[in-house]
């Protein structure tokens, strides 16, 4: 049996190879994912921990920023003072580290990295774990002078000699650039700029007095833990935040996981894509092989082999499958792997290729994957072969089940679907949005499920439907194509399915982003009533010299300054919510349309005061009038009382839970230091929209990392951000429609194998070559199409109910993108004739006489 085996697998070696390629995908992407990961952890944990100090000392701030402040937290630099003092401290050192810095040269272009990673104002500290070195020039002495690392010196043509200007929170200052650092550990891709201790206190802090930290070396023989005991009590262990080297690394990687789990969670979603599909496409490949093998496994048995054995040979089969796969898919994934790695080099993160991790978790994840996709998609075949009787060797007989009803299918899937619909209508009538995600989740799962297993039953009525015209197009071509494709509705609704399951993705996420960008849309318009938004690209706050030039500005006539800080409120009913929070200048009214259900801005920005969302004070039992305690960065507090309560859908709060907003003034009193994250201003009587933005573009030509945006560009800012979440959506489409256009090139093509008589018969009484090619692309484009109906159809209700949750958050419009479906549509009957070239140039190239006596 082991041999049988063995000679069935290598004599259909071509028929698995597309199927190998199923188990490839998904195995490279698994493994291409892990190595990536494990590679940059390993590579930012031997960074962090070779530039910690060993005790490190921060000031205490206890609440993320869900969204920048533009404050920065700082502590007296005199206690790098105290802490020398200290037994058991051999140094100490007065840290200066701001982000968010923008740095231009004398050309007024950006000097600083472009994808995201920021621009970091450090103070000249020098010491064995400094990251970089100078390699040129020499230290920055006095106010005028910087240091640059030598990769943006590079990428930006920047010279020892230069003059750059540095926008700081403080404010702008010129700099002349002295000297250039290089990286001795990896480059996270930020920009560095180095000034001396002095001057970065002064003109990043905007107090000479302050640091952001401080730095302690341990002197030998001191253990990190008992110095860090020691600065702590010296300094008051409720006072800082005291870290040693290993808790200070580890809270850096995981401000880093973040970034590194989008990356992990894209490439799985895609290897989770390619799996679902690889499965349907194994399952049709070994289905429809062991239909051609029928009287060979009938002629094992006769011969004496038992079902088990039978069995066993198939799923034996599978294996080798995937045992090729998967070692090809480890290979593919360590390629793959490289790829990111020098991918992320492009955008400034240098990551060394010959330190790639490969733990031992990588090829048994590889080969778990590979193998258990492979078993567990040939396991129903595999049973099917073992029922084989022997009297099959002696008949034409075949096990695909062609002629056996489909009552179990329509019992199970009726029961599933009606599981799923019902999930999907709680989730439509459910009031919470976190009990209506959790029925989407089930429901989405449960209708997919329900759909592959009635596949077959829709085979025929839904393609009498879509081939209908067949007949009249084309003729006696047309019909046979159409007949084809209804001959087995088991293998017809298993190739389609594939093709199903990626068109059920991205139908169900165009109506969800298109439905959000009209919420947004409506929102904007019904919300927004500035003439123009003031706003930093990235969404980080600028400085007070910004919003001074454009209140100069000639034209403007209204100013009003919008600002955030992170907040945790204690609520009536118990709960502590931590959230963003808003403040506001007082003239709020006039660049804002806010409804509100109780009061007005007047008592929501008066002196400590806020405003609140409806639904959020009702869930927690807060009403008008009532106090609440707010804790704010920097351990301040307050009890703050409900001024007015809003309506989510029209307020500004910008979507953050709670809605909550106050005054400018109440917000500068408990969190002071925070910059301004947006300007909304209108303009002068007697000033147009025109001469106001050319004003504006003017005044802010010195801040090029500042947009200065109308209702038009607000709204095209808003619908590239929800894009940039749909190209995700089309290149997973993108890879499950590869997988499925393997998968209807296979059934294809083993098709013909299985009707190389009945092709050659048809060839004899006068079928042309290009007739043949017809019928098999015809039949191709209808079960291509076919999929792509019962896939949009299923989008669709999938994307109407994600809707039904995002109303729950204020997104209330739906919006079909009917320009999309059409496109998929049409898309899909490319699809069906790209995916049969091959399966007909096969069959019109058969030797007539060898079809007719092909057994």
């Amino acid at each position: 049996m082991l041999k049988a085996t063995l000679r069935s697998f290598l004599a259909h070696k071509g028929r698995l190879l597309l199927s190998a390629l199923a188990v490839l995908l998904s195995v490279a992407f698994v493994t291409g994912s892990l190595i990536f990961s494990d590679t940059v952890s390993r590579t930012f944990d031997r960074l962090f921990a070779s530039t910690a100090a060993d005790v490190t000392v921060s000031p205490k701030e206890g609440l993320d920023e869900a969204v920048p402040s533009g404050r920065t937290a700082t502590l007296p630099a005199a206690l790098a003072e105290r802490v020398r003092r200290i037994d058991g401290v051999a140094a100490a050192r007065a840290e200066v580290d701001v982000n968010g810095l923008t740095v231009v040269d004398e050309n007024n272009e950006p000097v600083g990295p472009t994808t995201g990673a920021p621009t970091l104002g450090n103070a000249w500290n020098p010491n064995e774990r400094s990251p970089v070195e100078l390699t040129s020039g020499h230290a920055p002495r006095g106010s005028g002078q910087a240091l640059l690392d030598s990769e943006t010196a590079d990428r930006k043509d920047v010279r020892i000699g230069d003059t750059l200007t540095v926008i700081a929170p403080p404010g702008s200052f010129q700099v002349r650039v002295v000297g250039i650092v290089t990286f001795t550990t990896t480059n996270p891709g930020s920009a560095l700029v180095f000034l001396d201790p002095s001057t970065a206190r002064t003109k990043l802090l905007g107090d000479p007095r302050a640091a952001t930290g401080i730095a302690v070396d341990a002197a030998q023989g001191v253990d990190d833990e008992r110095l860090k005991q020691r600065v702590a009590a010296a300094l008051g262990a409720h006072t800082y935040d005291f870290r040693t080297a290993d808790e200070q690394a580890e809270s850096d990687v995981e401000q880093l996981g973040g970034f590194l789990d989008v990356i992990k969670y894209v490439m799985l979603g895609f290897a989770g894509i390619a799996v679902l599909v690889g499965v349907f496409l194994i399952v049709n490949t070994f289905s429809m092989l062991i239909a051609q093998r029928t009287r060979e496994l009938g002629l094992l048995r006769a011969l004496g082999a038992d079902r088990r054995q039978v069995r066993r040979s198939v799923l034996t089969e599978a294996l080798l499958l995937g045992l090729v796969g998967s070692t090809l898919g480890l290979a593919a994934g360590i390629g793959l792997a490289a790829g990111l790695i020098e991918l992320m080099g492009l955008l400034g993160m240098n990551i060394d290729a010959d330190e790639m991790v490969i733990g031992w978790v990588t090829p048994v994840a590889a080969y778990v994957v590979g193998l258990g996709v492979t078993f567990v998609a040939a396991y129903l075949p595999a049973r099917r072969a073992a029922a084989v009787s022997p009297m099959a060797a002696l008949s034409d007989a075949e096990v695909a089940g062609v002629g056996r009803p489909l009552r179990v299918r329509a019992a199970a899937g009726a029961v599933v679907g009606a599981a799923g619909a019902a999930a999907l209508v709680g989730c439509a009538v459910s009031g919470r949005t976190a009990s209506a995600a959790s029925l989407l989740g089930l429901g989405v799962v449960l209708t997919l499920i329900a759909t592959v297993i009635a596949g077959p039953l829709l085979v025929r009525p839904v393609i009498r439907v879509l081939g209908g015209a067949f007949p009249a197009l084309f003729g006696s071509i047309g019909r046979m194509s159409q007949r084809n494709a209804l001959r087995n509705p088991r293998r017809t609704g298993a190739t389609a399915a594939a093709l199903m399951v990626g068109l059920a993705l991205v139908g169900g996420m165009s109506v969800a982003s298109e439905s959000m960008t009209a919420s947004f849309d409506r929102q904007i318009d019904r919300t927004l009533g500035a003439d123009f938004v003031i706003q930093n690209t990235n969404f980080l706050p600028f400085p007070k010299e910004v919003t001074d030039a454009v209140r100069d500005t000639e034209g403007v006539g209204l100013v009003v300054r919008g600002r955030f800080t992170p907040v945790a409120v204690r609520l009536p009913d118990g709960d502590r919510v931590e959230t963003t929070a808003a403040g506001y200048d007082p003239r709020l009214d006039e660049v804002a349309n806010i409804t509100y259900t109780q009061g007005d801005s007047a008592a929501a920005l008066a002196d400590g005061r806020l405003a609140m969302d409806r639904d959020f004070a009702r869930d927690h039992g807060v009403r008008v009038g009532g106090t609440v305690p707010v804790e704010f960065q920097g351990g301040r507090s307050a009890e703050l009382t409900v001024g007015a309560l809003t309506d989510q859908d029209s307020a500004e709060g910008f979507g953050t839970q709670g809605g909550l907003y106050f005054g400018l003034g109440t917000l500068e009193r408990y969190a002071p230091g925070g910059q301004d994250s947006a300007l909304y201003v209108n303009a002068a009587p007697g000033t147009s929209d025109d001469e106001l933005r050319a004003g504006l573009e003017a005044t802010l030509d010195p801040y090029p990392q500042v947009q200065v945006r109308d209702l038009a560009d607000y709204k095209q800012l808003v619908h590239d951000q929800i894009a940039v979440l749909l190209y995700l959506v089309y290149a997973l489409l993108g890879l499950a429609i590869i997988i499925a256009v393997l998968g209807v090139v296979n059934t294809l093509a083993l098709s013909v194998v299985e009707r190389t008589r009945e092709i050659g018969l048809l060839r004899a009484i006068g079928l042309a070559r290009r007739q043949l090619r017809r019928m098999i692309r015809l039949e191709s484009v209808v079960i291509a199409v076919f999929g792509a109906v019962l896939g949009l159809a299923l989008g669709l209700v999938w994307g109407v109910c994600t809707q039904q949750v995002l109303a729950l958050q204020g997104m209330t419009a739906l919006a079909i993108p009917w320009v999309t479906i059409v496109a998929v549509v049409i898309g899909s009957a490319v699809i069906g004739v790209v995916a049969a070239l091959l399966p007909a140039l096969r069959a019109s190239r058969m030797n007539v006489l060898a079809a007719i006596a092909h057994e």
